[in-house]
């Protein structure tokens, strides 16, 4: 039971009397006599009674805003109840035409009208039963589809059905008493509709929905005439019954809440979440006085205003005879008897807010913001006055809590400011974790509450934040990484960067604080494939350094078929069967310091990937050469030549660079193998010259003499200089072309004698090149005689031909045919058909078309001589001339028929004027 007298008082309503427009100022005056009223759809409705003048009609009037009276006739004699629905322009009046007890009921449709008033659509005798009696209250479902009207005789009469209507609705008596019914409300929850019906000794519920209509009885007490109402469905829609002692809500099926407001109640009422009651000074004797509404010209009404949510009393005032207090157009009117209108207008909320904040009642004023649904950057500024009045009262835990409720609308700076103090470094973590709960939380902030828990040496709640799921996440990792890193806690750090992926920050911190180099390893080891790779080009040389073994066996892996390990922090990885290879070569660097690991490693690749970079090859003979170079042992000195040599036969090394490392070295094997590969022959003579191995210089002439004819000369040269005997190598490498004479005559030593044989034989051989040369030139003076007589013997003989045969088509001959002077002879249809022109022969044309332009090619080329020439003689610049002519190919040599060797051209000269005499005679068809 909430006690009525620990509730705060407020003014949150203005009082101010109705004055009349018209009436330059004077108050406005209601209408005599007013008997029953209600209020919605724009208008207050008044309805007044029957006084001493009998010509005076019932009258129901209308009053709006403007303060405008409108009114028609309803009865004859007095209107009792008056009900206006609030979602339909439809007024339900109780009153009466005939002396007596025989109250009547009328539906009025506001929108329509008849002669000027609105139309009735509806009447009906409301008497329970066949015994007449007074109608007591009055109920209208907004649906239009239930009517209770209750009786002083204690019953209930329900009209079900559409009430504007007589034809579609039935009436029945739903309730049967001995007390007079002083309350009526229909409850709609979804589909669910109740009735609550209130007398002066119980609060009864029926449910209507269902057939049977069954009755809850909800308390053993009930209250006056006009003392029930309900409320809204933002307070569930519940029955208010006020007694003279407490304040009773019911829901349909139990009692709910009760209030302790003392005093005689007279009315209650309720709007938008106020309860409005009415009471008198001094209580009444008894409850049998339930309809009375007399009350002595002395006697005042207290009208006070509860907001129920908010445990507070809105307003209370004394007002001098009160007929009704209604709610319309936003604010609260109070009817009184002197024909007064007095207007509650309710302050704004800004206002009231205000008034709170003067009483320091923020907790009453943050209640009141929610309850009439302030926006959140209004509620912020509401905590955030409330947190700075208890952070000057010293109430920093209490401050606090306020300003935890301000995240996201006030600035974190405003209140870190006030919390920097080392004595309150617990209520700045607290407003920290709350910034970072809420993801508002920037870099800044989350280095704060870090230091904030370091300080504190409060090891579990810094494990609580960093250890929170990962959903549960609102802070910056990598901050947070630095700042614990920084702090010293680096364990605590190892596990944030784990969990989170930040490889970088993880192998930092392994390899640079803890010096954990193997457990580095294995966590590069789980990474996928591009993480591993630019981490170990990263960090490989550091763990080269300390774990060369098993940072071997990771590089091994990295550069043949990666796969993460089963532990994997990339759960992703593990699904991708893709073939994942990194660069061998590019690894090389990471063993500078190990070469028994690098000549492991690149030996691994070798033999696992015979295609492997030239880098990896060079690299490895690199190696070998250096443990060769160093090698006592002359059997295992072998075994490592053969093993280089292996590597140069690959043809996988780099051809300079492996050339390099054996000269390097002085690898005689691999630069002798690597110039014969290049065919630098010249740098082998040379070699064996350097060296003075002769017998190898000759041995190199014999071997590649023929390709490079020119090594002959300079063998011969090379012993030519010797001083030394040398005649034995100087007769071995003498040979046809060169003359030696002059080459020996700077050798002392060499004689006649040591080129006599070789003079011997080149005579020999000259003298067999001349007989040669003199058998040819006899076959081509008889050749081109030959040629000449067949010449002659077309020009001035007679051809005849004998040819049977097509030359195209192989098939006998028929007319007409074409013969060619060459002794070829066509069908004519097949000459047509296969020759580009009938004046030359198709069989011999390919053969004649080459030779004619060579001779064409000959006689440009002699008048371009004598063009360039010319040029040549008139340019500034010479060399410029010859450059054009090279580039456009002039200097090429065509040759025509190739001159025997020997120098003597007299049968090559016949041939060419043969070919000319043959060419410029065309032969001709018949």
């Amino acid at each position: 039971m909430a006690a009525f007298l620990q509730w705060r008082r407020f003014v949150f309503f203005d009082k101010e009397t109705v004055k009349d427009p018209s009436e330059n100022g004077n108050n406005f005056q209601l209408p005599v006599g007013i008997s029953a009223c209600d209020s919605g759809r724009g208008h207050i409705v008044l309805g007044d009674i029957l006084n001493m003048l009998k010509s005076c009609l019932r009258l129901i009037w209308f009053l709006t805003r403007s303060l405008q009276l409108s009114s028609f006739q309803a009865y004859k004699l007095r209107v009792t109840h008056l009900y206006q629905l609030k979602q339909h322009n439809i007024l339900v009046s109780v009153g009466q035409d005939e002396p007596g007890i025989n109250p009547l009921v009328k539906v009025w449709n506001l929108d329509k009208k008849d002669s000027g008033s609105p139309l009735c659509t509806r009447i009906f005798p409301a008497i329970p039963g066949n015994k007449p009696t007074e109608v007591s209250c009055l109920s209208v479902h907004e649906n239009l589809n239930f009517m209770a009207i209750g009786f002083t005789d204690g019953s209930v009469v329900l009209t079900k059905g559409d009430i504007t209507r007589d034809r579609h609705s039935k009436t029945l008596s739903l309730h049967e008493g001995n007390c007079p019914i002083t309350g009526l409300a229909f409850r709609q929850a979804g589909k669910v509709t109740h009735l609550f019906v209130a007398t002066l000794e119980k609060v009864q519920c029926y449910t209507l929905s269902v057939k049977e209509y069954p009755r809850i009885e909800l308390d053993t007490h009930g209250c006056a005439l006009r003392c029930s109402a309900l409320t809204d469905p933002s307070q569930e829609s519940q029955f208010i019954v006020a007694g003279d002692d407490c304040v009773y809500l019911y829901q349909p099926d139990e009692r709910g809440p009760c209030f302790a407001f003392d005093g005689h109640k007279l009315l209650t009422h309720w709007h938008r979440g106020y309860l409005l009651l009415l009471t008198h000074n001094n209580k009444s004797p008894s409850k049998s006085d339930y309809g009375s509404t007399q009350t002595s010209p002395t006697e005042k009404h207290i009208l006070t205003i509860y907001d129920l949510d908010n445990k507070f009393i809105a307003y209370s005032a004394a007002f001098d005879d009160v007929i009704d207090v209604l709610a319309e157009w936003g604010s609260f009117y109070v009817l009184t008897r002197d024909k007064t209108l007095y207007m509650l207008q309710e302050k704004d909320t800004q206002t009231k807010l205000e008034m709170l904040f003067k009483k320091n009642l923020f907790v009453m004023a943050i209640n009141l913001a929610k309850s009439q649904h302030l926006d959140n950057d209004g509620l912020s500024e509401i905590f955030r006055q409330y947190g700075d009045h208890l952070y000057v009262k010293g109430d920093h835990d209490g401050a606090i809590q306020q300003y935890i409720r301000t995240i996201g609308k006030l600035e974190p700076s405003y209140v870190i400011r006030k919390f920097l103090d080392a004595q309150r470094i617990h209520n700045l973590t607290a407003y920290l974790q709350a910034l970072h709960r809420q993801s508002l939380a920037n870099a800044d902030h989350t280095t704060l509450l870090l230091n904030c828990y370091t300080k504190l040496k409060d090891s579990s709640k810094l494990e609580e934040f960093i250890k929170s799921n990962e959903s549960e996440v609102h802070f910056d990792v990598e901050i947070a990484i630095k700042v614990l890193r920084q702090a010293g806690y680096h364990s605590h750090a190892v596990f944030l960067a784990e969990r989170h992926m930040h490889h970088e920050w993880y192998l930092k911190i392994q390899l640079e604080d803890l010096k954990n180099y193997q457990e580095a390893l294995r966590y590069i080891g789980r990474l996928p494939f591009d993480q591993a790779e630019s981490n170990m080009k990263r960090y490989g040389k550091i763990l080269m350094h300390h774990v060369p073994e098993s940072t071997t066996i990771l590089l091994k892996r990295l550069c043949t078929d990666y796969h993460p390990s089963k532990d994997s922090t990339d759960r992703d990885s593990l699904d991708r069967p893709a073939e994942n290879k990194a660069n061998s070569e590019e690894f090389i660097p990471v063993f500078a310091n190990n070469p028994r690991e690098l000549r492991a490693f690149l030996e691994h690749m070798i033999e696992v990937d015979p295609f492997s970079p030239e880098g990896v090859y060079d690299t490895l003979l690199e190696l070998r050469l250096q443990d060769w170079a160093h090698e006592q042992d002359p059997g295992k000195k072998k075994v490592l030549q053969e093993a280089a040599l292996s590597l140069l036969r690959s043809d996988n090394t780099v051809f300079d660079k492996a050339l390099v490392l054996c000269q390097m070295h002085n690898f005689k094997e691999g630069v002798l193998y690597l110039y014969e590969k290049g065919k630098l022959y010249q740098q082998i003579m040379h070699y064996h010259m350097q060296n003075e191995e002769y017998g190898k210089v000759v041995e190199a002439c014999k071997r590649y003499g023929d390709s490079e004819v020119c090594l002959w000369e300079q063998a011969l040269g090379y012993f030519a200089r010797k001083e030394e005997n040398c005649k034995a190598y100087i007769s071995e490498v003498l040979v046809d072309p060169f003359s030696p004479e002059g080459t020996l005559a700077h050798n002392s030593t060499a004689s006649l004698s040591v080129i006599k044989d070789y003079l011997i034989n080149k005579l020999e051989r000259e003298t067999q090149q001349i007989e040669e040369d003199e058998r040819k030139i006899r076959q081509y003076r008889e050749e081109t005689a030959h040629l000449r007589a067949e010449i002659q013997e077309l020009k001035t003989c007679a051809k005849i031909f004998q040819k049977t045969k097509c030359s195209m088509c192989n098939s006998p001959l028929e007319l007409p045919s074409v013969h060619f002077l060459c002794g070829h002879s066509f069908h004519q249809h097949c000459l047509e058909s296969f020759a580009e022109s009938e004046a030359e022969c198709p069989t011999c044309t390919p053969e004649n078309r080459k030779v004619m332009d060579m001779l064409r090619a000959q006689d440009q080329k002699r008048d371009l001589h004598d063009h360039f020439h010319r040029q040549l003689k008139c340019s500034n610049d010479g060399f410029s001339v010859i450059a054009d002519y090279f580039g456009r190919g002039v200097f090429n040599k065509l040759t025509l028929i190739t001159d025997p060797p020997g120098g003597k051209s007299g049968a090559g000269n016949l041939e060419a004027e043969f070919n000319r005499d043959l060419l410029i005679n065309t032969k001709r068809n018949v």
